[in-house]
């Protein structure tokens, strides 16, 4: 990884935002655990998606499948078959990697070998010859480990959705074009994995299959490119680091008549953020064909039945919060103060959207050995809790309370000081232009909640 690759490492380990699985025990390759800031922040990006594409669209409904599934789900979406990538194994050290990851010089572009076809970890030259290999987790459903119990974590949430889609029918009466939406843990045995968080073994994908008519599909194909993109820049992301990137014919998955990968510029280079895919009708199709249950639609216009057409816009919450954090770091270099002590020093400014930022409000008092200002501003803080996601910090002088609260990304602090106990006002702090202003107290939670929603 590179410099700011790093660093964006450490600030989420300094700062509560993600930390490696299991560290205590050494940890577990491509797993990761969101701490009190990533969880809050990964919520609140799952709470914006629902909020614009279930909330705020009538022709979308929300479900939730179970991560395990009867394994004919798996037979008959192709995935027992297809779902590989092709393995190779260093004849030195036993190190296993993707052949396309080792073909392209990935390890040599993250500096972790000398030279294309070169094995990271002992530099060996000899490889084994590629070989395919399944990414689902494979488990047992009871008590007997045999075949006829084998069961598998899901690796994606889209079956789910197409396996509910005639139960969904009948109890919502929704009409096409529509939508089934999902937010889920999905898992995938990685034989390569990295970049952070980037390539991890447990996830969450966020999606939604939305039915047409068929030769309806390229109108919807093209409108939620764009409200996928949408999204994203709404959320805070700079236009010039998104990019569109067409997938080739050859390179298109067996369902997909045509896909468009959201790509952001990561540290490490351009990489999928997301993507939307027209799946035609493959995938109602099999599963009519394996369930022997006719999943085709009526339309009560014409009389007729037929399998609809399906777009697939989906992403990535854990790489959605990567990008965000890595858009929204800064740094200042001297500080964003005039004081000669803060000229020697590098701030660390988190400028995330207010919509994501896991803390909105912090409450300090200015100094903490005057104990009606403390109990002021503690008083302020219940008063707050219920309405906003808030923190109260009373450690260190108040310049580095400041800092310490814009490197996590919080929108607004308010300090209590001797001008509170005189006339119950208080100043707001903005993160973004650093004004003050003084505010009285009864007011707070309006003036807060405009500010929020601006």
């Amino acid at each position: 990884m590179n410099n700011f690759m790093d660093k964006i490492v450490s600030l989420c380990k300094r700062r509560g935002f993600i930390f490696p699985s299991s560290e205590i025990y050494g940890g577990l390759g491509g797993f990761w655990d969101y701490g009190p800031l990533g969880s809050l922040m990964k919520n609140n990006i799952k709470q914006e998606w629902l909020k614009r594409f279930v909330q705020q669209k009538q022709d979308i409904v929300l479900i939730d499948g179970t991560v395990i599934m009867n394994s004919k789900v798996w037979q008959a979406s192709g995935h027992l078959q297809s779902f590989a990538d092709s393995l190779i194994e260093c004849k030195k050290c036993h190190s296993r990697f993707r052949a396309d990851h080792m073909a392209e010089g990935r390890f040599v572009n993250q500096g972790k070998a000398k030279q294309k076809n070169q094995c990271p970890e002992c530099g060996g030259k000899e490889w084994t010859r590629p070989q395919m290999f399944n990414l689902m987790f494979k488990t047992f459903v009871g008590p007997v480990e045999d075949k006829a119990h084998i069961a598998y974590l899901r690796p994606e949430t889209a079956q789910s959705m197409f396996v509910d889609f005639k139960n969904v029918l009948d109890c919502s009466r929704i009409k096409i074009p529509f939508g089934i939406a999902q937010i889920g843990k999905c898992f995938r045995n990685e034989i390569t994995f990295g970049d952070f968080t980037f390539r991890s073994r447990e996830f969450e994908i966020a999606e939604i299959e939305y039915f047409v008519k068929p030769g309806e599909d390229e109108k919807a194909f093209d409108y939620w490119v764009k409200e996928w993109e949408r999204f994203f820049l709404d959320l805070g992301i700079r236009k010039e680091n998104l990019r569109r990137k067409e997938i080739k014919k050859k390179e298109l998955a067996h369902y997909s008549k045509r896909t468009i990968d959201i790509e952001y510029k990561f540290p490490f280079g351009w990489s999928e953020l997301a993507g939307i895919a027209n799946r035609t009708d493959y995938d109602l199709k099999r599963h009519s064909q394996f369930s022997g249950k006719d999943l085709r639609y009526f339309d009560d216009k014409t009389g007729k039945r037929y399998f609809p057409y399906v777009i697939e816009p989906t992403l990535g919450v854990e790489r959605l919060l990567l990008a965000l954090l890595c858009d929204a770091y800064q740094e200042i270099k001297g500080g964003r103060t005039k004081t000669t002590k803060a000229t020697k020093e590098v701030e660390v400014l988190l400028k995330l959207n207010k919509r994501v930022a896991p803390i909105k409000i912090a409450i300090l008092p200015l100094v903490r050995n005057r104990p009606e200002i403390v109990e002021k501003a503690k008083e302020v803080y219940q008063m707050l809790r219920p309405y906003f996601m808030c923190c109260y910090d009373e450690l260190g002088s108040i310049g580095r309370r400041y800092r310490r609260q814009d490197e996590i990304g919080t929108i607004y602090c308010l300090t209590c000081d001797f001008q509170t106990l005189k006339d119950n006002t208080l100043t707001i702090r903005d993160r973004d232009t650093m004004k003050q202003k003084r505010v009285k107290i009864k007011d707070l939670i309006k003036v807060l909640k405009e500010k929020l929603e601006e």
